[in-house]
């Protein structure tokens, strides 16, 4: 099945020892991981200065971007609302899962290198959650795929990422992209098992991302089933997107639209997509997926992609820029 043809809502929107951890090197694949290498990774260079972005991004354009789960990738959440097309309808018929207990959202504290990136795809404001991980560049901020590329919009442009944002203070400025990079399925077709992407961000006061802020750890290819905290900063309702949220739990497949990806339980909404997984209790560990969408049948639960071959090379292509 396509994983694009569900009915689904994006949002803009998740302890083992892990068998391979990136710090800028390979990654070696778990015998079960299920994802072929991508042919190739899309990347698209960023044009925008830092003085013209700190001056479009002002704080009343932040406070109204909408959350990135608004955004209409071929029919995923527009506007929050279900499609139901054909090939999803086969899926829906069967049982469907009991709701997930609700999982309500923490509030911890800001997290340094955990943050919101603000983006323009098709004329519209936007804003999502992100990352910074290790990498070569030491540059490198993880997001979701559908917070940098849409089929029907583009490349997102504008793009900024603002660490570790809290009720509209930047502690360590906005960082602008230089250039944004995800996997050939999302570019090509929207495909959200493979909805991951990287942002390349410039210096920042003679300074990279990774000294300012520290840089977590990345891994690829590991085991399914495994427990994860994730983060964002949800902003459709009941949150706001002023502050950090998190959740926490044990990752299981999708039974209901037959996706790579992993759902777990979390009320977390809009805004909150590209928020990192980290495996284990806390941030500080390695982050192994994102916040990537949710369905409506399904209350509770947020899904974010495998980290196998493709998101990986994808990384490896922002990492060496």
């Amino acid at each position: 099945m396509n994983s694009r043809g569900l009915k689904a809502a994006v949002f803009a929107a998740s302890t083992l020892m892990a068998t391979a951890l990136m710090t800028g090197g390979a990654a070696q694949a778990a015998p079960h991981a299920p994802m072929k290498a991508s042919a190739a990774t899309v990347s698209h260079a960023q044009v925008e200065s830092q003085a013209a972005l700190e001056a479009y991004w002002t704080p009343e354009r932040m406070k109204n971007a909408k959350p990135g789960n608004t955004i209409n990738s071929q029919g995923w959440g527009e506007q929050g609302r279900s499609i139901m097309p054909k090939a999803g309808a086969k899926a829906l018929a069967a049982p469907q899962p009991k709701a997930a207990p609700v999982k309500r959202a923490g509030s911890p504290a800001p997290v340094s290198h955990i943050g919101k990136v603000f983006f323009t795809l098709g004329g519209q404001n936007y804003v999502c959650s992100a990352n910074s991980v290790q990498s070569a560049n030491q540059s490198t901020v993880a997001t979701a795929g559908h917070c940098t590329y849409d089929i029907n919009a583009g490349w997102a442009t504008k793009f900024v990422f603002v660490p570790a944002y809290n009720n509209g203070s930047a502690p360590y400025g906005m960082w602008s992209a230089t250039s944004l990079h995800s996997t050939s399925e999302w570019i090509s077709r929207n495909d959200i098992s493979y909805d991951g992407a990287f942002a390349v961000v410039a210096p920042l006061n003679g300074r990279t991302l990774a000294a300012t802020v520290g840089a977590s750890k990345i891994g690829f290819n590991l085991a399914r089933g495994l427990t994860y905290t994730a983060y964002g900063y949800p902003a459709a309702a009941p949150f706001n997107g002023e502050t950090l949220k998190n959740c926490y739990g044990t990752a299981s497949r999708d039974r209901i639209g037959g996706t790579q990806s992993q759902g777990i339980p979390c009320d977390m909404t809009g805004g909150s997509s590209g928020g990192p997984w980290f495996i284990g209790s806390g941030s500080g560990g390695t982050q192994n997926s994102v916040n990537s969408f949710g369905y409506n049948i399904q209350k509770n639960v947020m899904y974010g992609p495998y980290f196998g071959s493709s998101i990986q090379s994808a990384y490896t292509n922002a990492s060496n820029r």
